[in-house]
């Protein structure tokens, strides 16, 4: 896991994008923040030798590549399993069964997009400050 690595935020919605910008700069993460609207294009990046990002944060239902087969993609390519990038879904398809297949794909986070910006920056600081402070295997 690359801490100071930039943060790939899969979201096929304008205004949740610019929301999302909006709470990263007031809450002032060095990151790199780098949007995609698809799965696909997404995919295309992590696949570039050269990055390695800190984490993702995807949406579930997108176009050309949803987040649940794009998790599948990054979970059985050797080349990109061995980044160790976190993958959480963050999303408002909140359901039991989503939440079901999102663990057994070994996503390891699921959180609902809040409804108030005090909300949505207090669950990004969690997600921030959580991954800051993990250990991963390629850390050392």
């Amino acid at each position: 896991m690359n801490k100071n690595g930039p943060i790939i935020i899969i979201e096929d919605d304008a205004d949740d994008q610019e929301i999302l910008e909006e709470v990263f700069r007031k809450l002032a993460y060095p990151n790199e923040i780098i949007f995609f609207f698809d799965g696909q294009k997404a995919l295309d990046f992590l696949n570039r030798e050269d990055v390695v990002p800190f984490l993702i944060l995807s949406d579930i239902n997108m176009p050309k590549l949803d987040g649940f087969a794009l998790r599948d993609k990054l979970k059985t390519d050797a080349e990109l399993s061995i980044k160790c990038i976190p993958y959480l879904f963050f999303s408002t398809a909140l359901s039991q069964q989503a939440v079901i297949q999102a663990y057994s794909a070994s996503v390891q986070g699921f959180f609902v997009k809040q409804s108030t910006m005090a909300e949505l920056e207090k669950t990004i600081s969690v997600i921030m400050e959580y991954w800051k402070r993990c250990a991963a295997p390629n850390n050392f």
